[in-house]
């Protein structure tokens, strides 16, 4: 085989050049610059502040008018990027030329070269103009001075400039070291002086970029490219996503077009010689090789305008180069892009699902390119061709990696596409590029296959196999399944929440995404990953009688988000459908509706209601009725709520699980019913006694027993019972109108805290209030008032960060803080207030979180339930248990939660006299008062009375 030349024999070089060897007589100065230069010299106006002054102008009416075209939507993002890249040469060339006039300036041989993305000709408003100053090997110090003239003046005018000054020597010697600059110099445009040293430059980096070095370039780009999404986020579908950096964003597609264009000399999209600036080289395009179909190239170009358009918004919005997409600018960017509200989703979402597919597209075309690329690279360094076998079941194996056999046929039998993932799954083989590039380009013809049962089987078998053994390199299969567009084929359902982000602080990944890695945790907790932090997970796990069931599931249980009501309803709904259409039986089906319809409720349970409370476990009994479906219930919340973020999960959260859970299966299993106290209060009794007797006088002993009523020692364990007889043996022996005691619980992420003082109103509101100003979280609350009339309140905390105070200065300051608010000595107004002025960002109170107040008389046999969702903010907790201590209720016990910025606080109260608030009027009145806690403007009072 001949061997192919660097770019090919047809391809030209990425550093194509033309004959002209001067720049210096080039009109690149735009004709109102020239006009304006003109008329300040004839006016005697030829001082360099004179000139810097018209420069400025330029600048400061260009841009104007650059940005007003743009917001108006008369350009697009490209058109503005080029029109902006524009004025930027003019000035550089201003400058440049006046600069060879000066007395004294030097006559040696200079050129002043665009690089980087400015070289490439277009600029974003605040980003860096990247100037090569290329000098001949020994620079004169009138030289020097002469490029320093034009950086000043740059600078000057506000301009953020990166250059370099090298000779040709030079510049070969840094790309050989810095693989960022060979990046640059792909990109060198000439603006001002003597094009022959563009053009030589040029040659020699041709003549260095060359088998061994283009290689060590592409995969070096490859290498680049892996690291930096690692450090912006590995995952494309975070919902504040780096436009620029992020994984399928702006840079990766700049990034194929530079391989492209140093191994095949083309690239995406070509250069717009009419629009772009006047020293713009064209380069073809990958469809005039052949290496793209039309419909591949017309969704790049829209990739880059729409990444193109967006970043300008981002920057003009922003005021500054900034390149994520905060939460606070989507909104704005989305509505001046005509992203209006659409049915029941909002404008915002919209336009980041738009942005998501965006993103997609471009990983989509990575996978189609680069395989190209490396394969045209080792054709052109050596004769060889990559090592191809014979593979299982009629497949090839290319550098030990499964691949379809030429002439590829899945547009004719789609079904193939298939048995090639279930071919690799039970092979343990990776599939190769090549083989992604196939199921992407065929991907459409997976439509005929939606009711076909073969293809159903080999998905639940792709879906139930998501690499739970790390050990092995096992591709988990949903992720390219979702990639390539054959599972929104397969199942049209799942293509309406592919890329559907929602606008909130809680979930930091997008529907489709979220899903995915709930079904990834689902195998890692079957495969004993997580057996040290979930150890009845994977107990559960191991002995899976509905394994299908439970996958699809997962799968299924947020798959009607996006379509307006509970998509737990809807889902499970669209589950009765879909799971026959996969092969399920009928039991299986039913069981797969069921656990979408009440996915939501242990977690709901545990962390908004008394677990305590025998009315919520016989509840839960009731509903979930089966001791497997149970199991399999609490298997879903856990891979659902892990997927969600990192930060939401903490051991506090399993424990509240895992004992919801025993309580519920004890009931489920015949035992003990959660009715039946008095056996069990006895119980504890007797262990607090035992625990106690050597350790206290036994009248010391005898007066703990006596105080508590039967939900204290049904609510604590006996070592916190033993803990809390010392508090009250210590606070009678010293008289302590105060004591408090703060006790790290790390294996569970809380701190518990216990007050123990004499009861009065708003003492809860107190406490909440000395906790906000320590920066401390409440997520649980235990109120209890002793039968000698002191409060003994546990408070179970968490730091910003999610985890225990176990620090000794911290605990001390908890405990401090405690004591100073209860006994008057800390301003909380002025400490809260201060708190506030520390709390959320401007990105994160873009997001609105309407208020809402629930009241609930049928949840517990002997409390009001209160449910309070609102805005979370420092002091929060204070201001609501103040509200409710003004409406002379008593708090019995108080469970928070939070989902990124809303904040869910449930209390069970009861009247002064201990009973249920029934009065209608009543409960409309301590409503109105919550919700004006939670708003800034009173809040007027209901017609009618809310439903009970």
């Amino acid at each position: 085989m001949k061997k192919a030349g660097f770019w090919g024999e047809s391809h030209p070089s990425p550093f194509a050049d033309d004959t002209d060897t001067t720049l210096s007589d080039r009109k690149a100065m735009t004709p109102s610059l020239q006009t304006a230069l003109q008329n300040a010299a004839a006016q005697g106006q030829t001082s360099r502040e004179d000139v810097l002054s018209v420069l400025r102008r330029h600048l400061g009416n260009g841009h104007a008018a650059i940005r007003q075209r743009f917001e108006t939507r008369q350009i697009s993002g490209i058109a503005a990027a080029r029109a902006l890249a524009a004025q930027a040469d003019s000035v550089v060339y201003a400058l440049a030329d006046l600069s060879a006039r000066q007395d004294g300036a030097s006559d040696e041989p200079l050129c002043l070269c665009a690089t980087g993305g400015y070289g490439a000709g277009l600029l974003a408003p605040f980003s860096d103009i990247d100037i090569l100053f290329l000098i001949p090997e020994d620079a004169s110090t009138a030289l020097t001075s002469r490029i320093e003239f034009i950086l000043y003046a740059l600078w000057d005018l506000g301009l953020r400039v990166g250059h370099a000054t090298r000779s040709i020597s030079a510049c070969i010697k840094d790309v050989a070291e810095d693989l960022t600059i060979r990046t640059a110099l792909l990109d060198l445009r000439p603006l001002y002086g003597d094009r022959t040293l563009a053009r030589d430059l040029r040659s020699a980096l041709g003549a260095d970029l060359q088998n061994d070095t283009l290689c060590d370039f592409v995969r070096g780009k490859i290498e680049e490219r892996e690291l930096r999404h690692r450090r912006f986020g590995d995952n494309p579908y975070m919902v504040e996503p780096n436009i620029k950096e992020g994984r399928g964003g702006l840079r990766d597609l700049q990034t194929l077009n530079w391989m492209g264009r140093a191994a095949l000399g083309c690239a995406i999209t070509t250069v717009d010689q009419t629009a772009a600036p006047a020293e713009a080289v064209p380069t073809p395009s990958f469809i005039s090789f052949g290496l793209l179909t039309n419909r591949e190239t017309h969704r790049a170009r829209r990739a880059w305008d729409f990444f193109w358009t967006v970043r300008l918004h981002l920057h003009y919005i922003t005021g500054r180069a900034e390149e994520r997409l905060t939460f606070d600018v989507q909104p704005v960017i989305g509505g001046r892009m005509g992203y209006a509200t659409h049915g029941r989703q909002r404008g915002v979402e919209r336009f980041m699902r738009h942005y998501f597919l965006t993103a997609r597209d471009v990983m989509r075309l990575t996978h189609v390119l680069q395989p190209i690329v490396l394969m045209r690279l080792q054709d052109q360094a050596s004769d060889t061709q990559p090592e191809t076998l014979a593979g299982p079941e009629g497949f090839e194996r290319i550098a030990g990696r499964l691949c379809p056999v030429e002439p590829v046929t899945f547009a004719k039998n789609p079904r193939d596409m298939f048995h090639m993932l279930d071919c690799a799954r039970r092979h343990d083989l990776e599939l190769h590029p090549l083989a992604i590039q196939q199921l992407i380009r065929n991907e459409r013809h997976a439509v005929e296959l939606r009711d076909d049962p073969e293809t159903a089987q080999i998905f639940l078998n792709l879906l139930c196999q998501p690499s739970a053994d790390e050990t092995k390199n096992v591709p988990f299969w949903l992720p390219i399944l979702n990639e390539t567009g054959l599972l929104g084929r397969l199942l049209p359902d799942w293509s309406r929440v592919v890329g559907q982000m929602q606008f909130d602080s809680y979930h930091i990944y997008t529907v489709d995404e979220h899903i995915i890695e709930a079904v990834r945790m689902m195998g890692q907790i079957e495969a004993g990953h997580m057996a040290d932090e979930i150890p009845l997970a994977y107990a559960l796990a191991k002995d899976l009688r509905s394994r299908r069931a439970l996958y699809v599931a997962v799968l299924l249980h947020d798959i009607a988000k996006g379509r307006g009501g509970d998509h737990s309803e809807l889902g499970a709904d669209l589950a009765l459908d879909i799971c026959p259409q996969l092969g399920l039986d009928p039991e299986e089906t039913d069981t797969v509706s069921w656990l979408v319809l009440h996915h939501l409720l242990l977690s709901q349970t545990a962390f908004t209601r008394d677990i305590d409370d025998p009315r919520t476990i016989l509840d839960l009994a009731d509903t979930i009725q089966s001791p497997e479906r149970l199991r399999l219930l609490l298997l879903l919340t856990i891979a659902d709520m892990r997927a969600v973020s990192p930060k939401v999960w903490n051991a506090w959260k399993a424990t509240l699980l895992r004992e919801l859970f025993s309580r519920v299966a004890e009931v489920l299993e015949g035992g003990l019913a959660a009715t039946e106290q008095d056996g069990r209060v006895s119980h504890a009794r007797e262990l607090a006694r035992d625990g106690l007797t050597p350790l206290l006088p036994e009248s010391s002993v005898e007066h703990f027993l006596s105080l508590g009523y039967p939900s204290y020692w049904l609510g604590f364990d006996t070592d916190t019972h033993m803990r809390h007889a010392r508090m009250i043996h210590d606070s009678d022996r010293y008289r302590s109108p105060v004591t408090v005691e703060a006790y790290p619980i790390p294996d569970r992420g809380v701190t518990e805290l216990t007050v123990l003082c004499a009861d009065h109103p708003g003492l809860f509101s107190q406490i909440a209030g000395a906790l906000a100003v320590a920066g401390a979280s409440i997520v649980d609350a235990r109120i209890h008032t002793l039968s000698d009339g002191m409060a003994l309140d546990t408070f179970w905390v968490q730091d910003a960060d999610g985890c225990s105070f176990e620090d000794p200065h911290q605990l001390g300051r908890l405990n401090h803080l405690v004591e100073q608010a209860l006994s008057g000595r800390l301003d909380l107004e002025k400490g809260i207030a201060e708190a506030r002025h520390r709390g959320a960002s401007r990105r994160m109170r873009a997001i609105h979180v309407p208020p809402r107040v629930v009241m609930d008389n049928t949840a517990s046999d002997r409390h009001t339930v209160i449910e309070i969702n609102g805005r979370d903010r420092p002091g929060l907790l204070h201001d609501i248990t103040r509200t409710l201590s003004q409406q002379s209720l008593q708090i019995s016990s108080a469970h928070i939660t939070t989902y990124g910025m809303r904040a869910v606080d449930v209390f069970y109260v009861r009247d002064l006299l201990g009973m249920k608030i029934t009065d209608p009027a009543r409960l409309a009145h301590i409503r109105d008062s919550l919700l004006s806690s939670l708003t800034p403007l009173p809040v007027k009072k209901s017609a009618a009375a809310p439903t009970l």
